[in-house]
């Protein structure tokens, strides 16, 4: 699905299946210097349980035209055009690493559109170690193989290479899109107002092994969204949709029957 923001192409994947307005919508938010190819295992799922589906690629991102957003807020901002274009209500807003600090600014701002949340893999605050911010603000590929070194449960290989790898080919890969994203986390600052404001059903997923997002961190962002419910899968890192989309599915489809 193309669809035109502010006279810009903005790509986002529906699964073939176009959007019904009598069903809820499943909106997927991606992580830093990614796109809507993450979601691969999860779209056509979701899809076939009678939910809308939308994986949308930020500005600069994947098929969508740049630049890219330099902060969390304006992000935020950016998708209310989007559902706005798309008229569409009753969201579910998925959210991955950077995409959950989106989630939340979203519900902030617009809540009256969001009716539950699920992040995994996220916090209300995200800041960037400075090194690394440094190797992708020069387009070294240095910033991957540390980002992957932290993403990852140890050496795990995935099926089809490292879909990290595949995403971010080029220097002006790291340094236009990657670069712009991690600042824009480590900037964000209203995460913890944010998550307290919070009024909809909210589910959050851990992988046991993150290192980008540990337990501990995970455990302080939901003792401050109220009532919401909490999974942690074992044997997974940071990028929980990839490594263990099998169970992450059921335990959120579980989570929106409810």
């Amino acid at each position: 699905m193309i669809i035109k923001i502010e006279n810009k192409s903005v790509h986002a994947s529906d699964a073939g299946q176009g959007l019904d307005s009598s069903k809820e919508t499943l909106v997927f938010l991606h992580g830093s210097g990614l796109s809507h190819i993450v979601w691969s295992l999860t779209e056509q799922f979701f899809s076939n349980k009678k939910f809308n589906v939308l994986s949308i690629d930020l500005p600069g991102h994947g098929n969508s035209d740049g630049p890219c957003l330099d902060s969390i807020e304006k992000i935020a901002d950016w998708l209310e055009k989007v559902f706005a274009q798309l008229e569409l209500k009753n969201l579910i807003l998925v959210g991955h690493s950077q995409g959950c600090l989106e989630a939340l600014e979203y519900s902030f701002k617009y809540k009256e559109r969001v009716k539950k949340m699920v992040l995994m893999g996220g916090s209300y605050r995200m800041p960037v170690n400075k090194d690394l911010i440094d190797l992708a603000s020069n387009g070294d590929f240095e910033a991957v193989k540390l980002m992957m070194k932290w993403c990852y449960e140890g050496s795990k290989k995935f099926i089809g290479g490292n879909p990290v790898e595949k995403i971010i080919q080029s220097p002006r890969d790291i340094s236009e899109i990657l670069a712009v994203d991690l600042v824009a986390c480590n900037n964000y600052a209203n995460g913890s107002e944010a998550s307290k404001e919070i009024s909809c059903p909210v589910m959050l997923v851990f992988g046991e092994l993150d290192k980008m997002v540990n337990l501990e961190v995970g455990k302080k962002f939901a003792n401050l969204v109220k009532d919401s419910k909490m999974h942690i899968i074992e044997g997974c890192g940071h990028m929980i949709m990839i490594e263990k989309a099998f169970e992450m599915r059921e335990k959120v489809l579980e989570f929106l029957k409810k």
